[in-house]
């Protein structure tokens, strides 16, 4: 069996510096508890690794809960500016392990909404980075998470209104619901806040796509940036399958000839390992 790795996969820039700043979090600090609020990111190997650290995984809405004087990691998504206010409130010792490009996107919706523009954010509704952006938007925040959703949408010509989008989110689907919005508000700021990283992975896949036999995408099943890898790899007509693990691999993929594997942007680099070696040692 061949196995081919896409020219992009795994661990972003974000995401590593998520983690590196919890091991390091838990290696410096002793007698305090070590709390995220939700996951750090969206990586079940990841975290089940840290906790067994120690670290503490709270609801993404469980401020409240963590006890005085704690230590805090903002997870790679961000969090809310009253979040932060809590938090504070309880003299909490806050690491902020929140991804650059997040940062950016919510002092761009803080300004926009500062000056009373409606703050439209293409995103999954689910997803931590939308709680934290609209945060910092507050009332002028309209999410829209799909084509239907802006078609739906009410906005007048002249609207003050500004697009921006999840980090992890489809640039196709993004540049599809900018031009419905435009459509509606010809005054619209569009603004891509799609990370490159995204866009990397979608392309190196789309050259991987036509020279395997099928192309297994490994990553957790709550992450967005996976989904969508697996939704593209189907989308170029390519047999592909979402798997956590290498023990996840579909039987049919031990038969083929030639194997692809890409992985998102949570993805450690010994599961994507483990899953290239077990493809090696039992395919044809």
């Amino acid at each position: 069996m061949t196995v081919i790795r896409s020219d992009v996969l795994g661990f972003c820039f974000g995401v590593r510096h998520a983690v590196d700043e919890a091991d390091k979090a838990l290696s410096q600090t002793v007698g305090k508890k070590i709390y995220t609020l939700g996951p750090l990111i969206h990586n079940q190997t990841v975290l089940n690794a840290l906790a067994q650290k120690g670290l503490c995984m709270l609801d993404e809405n469980g401020a409240a809960d963590v006890e005085n004087g704690s230590v805090v990691l903002v997870r790679a998504h961000g969090a809310a500016p009253e979040v932060i206010e809590t938090l504070e409130k309880k003299q909490c010792a806050i690491v902020n392990a929140t991804c650059t490009r997040v940062t950016a996107s919510q002092k761009l919706a803080a300004e926009y909404a500062a000056n009373d523009f409606t703050v439209i954010f293409a995103g999954d509704e689910k997803h931590g980075e939308v709680a934290s952006i609209a945060g910092y938007a507050k009332k002028h925040f309209v999410l829209v998470q799909s084509q239907s959703e802006a078609s739906a949408l009410e906005l007048s010509e002249d609207a003050k209104a500004v697009l921006l989008a999840q980090t992890t989110f489809s640039e196709s689907e993004f540049k599809k619901i900018a031009k419905l919005l435009i459509n509606k508000c010809p005054s619209l700021v569009v603004v891509n806040t799609i990370c490159p990283a995204t866009k990397a992975r979608q392309n190196a896949l789309a050259k991987l796509c036509p020279i395997v036999d099928g192309v297994l995408v490994i990553g957790g099943k709550s992450s967005a940036n996976t989904k969508r890898l697996l939704l593209a790899a189907r989308a170029y007509g390519c047999r592909a399958h979402l798997i956590e693990c290498a023990s996840e691999i579909p039987v049919e993929y031990f038969a083929m000839k030639t194997v692809g594997i890409t992985a998102g942007a949570s993805t450690p680099d010994a599961v994507i390992d483990e899953v290239e070696q077990l493809l090696k040692e039992r395919g044809i």
